[in-house]
């Protein structure tokens, strides 16, 4: 294998690339769009497309796509090619300015939650220069936005870049007060862990659960799980290592910084993480990772299953959304400094972080939310629904002294003031990682632990930057009217750790008895998506993203009723191929084993055995009454199912599916696992969880 440095990037046209093949004028046009989110005309346009055109067709690509990412959850793009036909009947390879910067496609079958009818298919994608274009598969991929000919977002990537914009405004107005004159830009930099399980192909192509819900449906937990925890961190299966050796140079010639990976929890599980990128190429690159995740996957023979929960009994998959935000000097502001100045700058940002997660939980809460993610939040492997924040005892104190204006650290009896005295150095392992903490703090970042594993992770980086450019905003205008800085600012830390630090909790987020406590706070418990989803509507939410121009209320709207249509649909796909698989193989294949049973058992009694207390009897009773439940179950849900499908309004029948349709489905799967349990494996119609969490040798 070439040295790594050899190859990094190859296919990205990137800095470097531009530096070398456009001219000097233009290459500093392209910086200043990059660096300090400065428009680019369309004669620069022209120049950057046309050397990109040629670096393309030399690494033989040709065609270009408009790369985005619809409300789909996924990506999507359109292929043209570069030929442009001649009188002569040849042709030339083109690429003007105007296809680089915009392309026209049809919005009509994307969802866009009623914001645009179907005869409305117009729409338009937006190059994103702050994100580079690169090649995949022979061809030119150019990352975009997404939106409708009227200008409302389509996409994932539009709010991200408008909040992106707007944390970069407030914080800037807030650094000039400490004056950081140096600074031009500001940006909300991203690390999003990856994770994922692999299975064989073979066994994933027998379970129409896997094929069709990305989950199994069914399935009895084998005599071993992950109990021995002897699979995380464990040795890497060549075959698995040749899988992720093949990701890591693909994923390094794209440019994505894949720097760790390592055995999960539970049996067949991985993770992999990146080095930490702002915020839009972050999530850019977590989209090209879970893509050649699961095409490199199969071609080791491999199904990589991203879905949150695939498997009951064992952990489901996440992804940790390290967000931190950054100067254009190179400055972490979540990173505590050695002067009193730099520590006030930091606990300034702290706090903002601090009021945004405690005013916008239901936010938070919302940002990860899906039909999928439900299964694993606060099942002993991911945070629970109620938000809180980790900060470590040590931080916690200091904040504590703050609000309470006592001692801590400093001459005895004398009080800590902010701005004025330096406060105990903060080394990222202070405290121990708090893994059931929704939202922690590890040294110089937030770990937003909620995120499940084939998410974007657009959205929660939306609500974040939007979130805290508020708590910035507010913060700004107070301290700009202050007549003492110093004074205000001790005084508007000391507020704001008073007023929101019910929102901090280092303890255990699982115990019961943090239930009861975060109820008492007052904290919010949105347990389900159908809980969570219409609080994206309160006044204070609506009024949030209109005042960061992130949202209009009607784009609000479109959102919701997308994630609702989404949550239901899920369910009804999953409900309908449960039955579809109890009715067609389950229930017939149990059928058979009971047959056989009770015809030995007439057997041994033709041959004068007494086989009434025999293997074969008992199991033959056994597997009667299961079958007569698992029917009875599986009549309620078709009923259910067919029930879910009448109710016209999106809310109510999110609310339907979560109290009606998956009771029905636990029960029938609780019944056809039992009798699994007591079936002979020749008999049971498809893969059990031993060979799928074990099968990959």
């Amino acid at each position: 294998m070439p040295n790594v440095t050899e190859f990094f990037g190859t296919n990205v046209f990137n800095e470097s690339v531009m530096k070398e093949r456009l001219p000097a004028e233009t290459f500093e046009l392209v910086q200043r769009a990059i660096h300090n989110n400065k428009r680019l005309d369309l004669a620069t346009a022209a120049i950057v497309a046309n050397a990109m055109k040629d670096w393309a067709i030399e690494k033989g690509a040709t065609h270009y796509t408009h790369w985005f990412q619809p409300m789909t959850g996924v990506t999507a793009e359109k292929h043209d090619s570069f030929i442009c036909p001649k009188k002569d009947g040849n042709i030339i390879m083109d690429f003007s300015g105007k296809e680089l910067v915009q392309g026209e496609t049809d919005a009509s079958s994307f969802p866009s939650g009623g914001l645009r009818a179907t005869f409305e298919a117009r729409g338009y994608t937006a190059w994103d220069p702050t994100s580079f274009a690169f090649l995949k598969e022979g061809v030119l991929c150019i990352p975009t936005a997404f939106c409708s000919y009227s200008g409302e977002a389509l996409d994932k990537k539009t709010p991200l870049l408008r909040s992106m914009e707007a944390i970069n405004k407030q914080a800037l107005r807030v650094l000039k007060l400490f004056g950081n004159e140096d600074v031009t830009a500001v940006k909300t930099t991203v690390g999003p862990e990856q994770e994922y399980f692999l299975i064989d192909k073979d066994v994933y192509l027998a379970r129409k659960d896997l094929v069709y819900t990305g989950r199994t449906l069914f399935g009895a937990m084998p005599p071993k799980g992950q109990e021995l925890d002897d699979h995380y961190f464990g040795t890497i299966k060549s075959r698995v290592k040749a899988f992720m050796t093949e990701v890591d140079t693909e994923l390094w010639k794209l440019g994505v910084t894949s720097k760790t990976e390592h055995n999960e929890a539970a049996p067949a599980q991985h993770e992999l993480a990146p080095v930490f990128a702002t915020a839009n190429i972050a999530v850019d690159h977590n989209q090209i990772t879970m893509e050649l995740l699961q095409r490199i996957a199969k071609k080791h023979d491999l199904i990589c299953l991203l879905h949150e929960k695939p498997f009951e009994g064992v952990n489901g998959s996440g992804k940790h959304d390290n967000w931190s935000i950054s100067t254009s000097t190179g400055v972490n502001l979540l990173n505590p400094g050695e002067t009193p100045y730099e520590n006030a700058q930091f606990l300034l940002f702290l706090c903002a972080v601090i009021k945004a997660a405690d005013e916008y939980q239901d936010l938070l809460r919302i940002s990860i939310a899906s039909a999928a993610n439900d299964h694993r939040l606060g099942a002993l492997e991911a945070p629970p629904a109620i938000v809180s924040m980790f900060l470590g005892d040590e931080l916690s104190e200091i904040l504590e002294a703050i609000k309470k204006d006592e001692p801590y650290g400093v001459k005895e009896k004398e009080t800590l003031k902010v701005g004025v005295h330096v406060l105990p150095k903060f080394p990222k392992d202070t405290t121990d990682r708090n893994r059931t903490a929704p939202l922690a703090f590890t040294g110089n970042k937030f770990e937003f632990r909620m995120l499940g594993s084939s998410d974007s992770v657009s959205e929660p980086n939306v609500v974040l930057n939007t979130a805290v450019a508020e708590s910035l905003r507010l913060f700004a205008d107070e301290l700009e009217a202050a007549e003492d800085f110093n004074t205000a600012l001790h005084d508007l830390i000391r507020k704001t750790v008073e007023k929101h630090d019910r929102i901090i909790f280092n303890g255990n987020c699982y115990d019961e008895a943090w239930v009861k406590e975060a109820a008492a706070r007052g904290l919010s418990n949105l347990e389900t998506t159908p809980d969570a989803l219409p609080h994206l509507l309160d006044k204070k939410n609506v009024e949030l993203f209109a005042t960061h121009k992130i949202y209009t209320e009607n784009e609000l709207k479109s959102r919701l009723e997308i994630l609702l249509e989404n949550y239901c649909h899920i369910l009804n796909i999953e409900a309908k191929t449960m039955a579809d698989m109890a009715r067609k193989d389950i229930l017939p294949a149990v059928s058979r084993y009971i047959v056989d049973l009770a015809e030995a058992v007439s057997v041994g009694n033709v041959i004068g055995e007494d086989l009434r207390d025999s293997f074969e009897a008992v199991t033959a009773k056994e597997l009667t009454a299961l079958k007569a439940t698992a029917f009875g179950e599986l009549t309620l849900l078709e009923k259910a199912t067919a029930k879910a499908k009448e109710i016209e309004a999106s809310a109510e029948r999110a609310v339907y599916y979560k109290n009606s349709v998956i009771p029905v489905m636990e029960a029938l799967r609780k019944t056809v696992d039992t009798m699994e349990t007591l079936t002979c494996e020749d008999y049971w119609p498809m893969p059990n969880y031993g060979e799928l969490l074990f099968g990959v040798m």
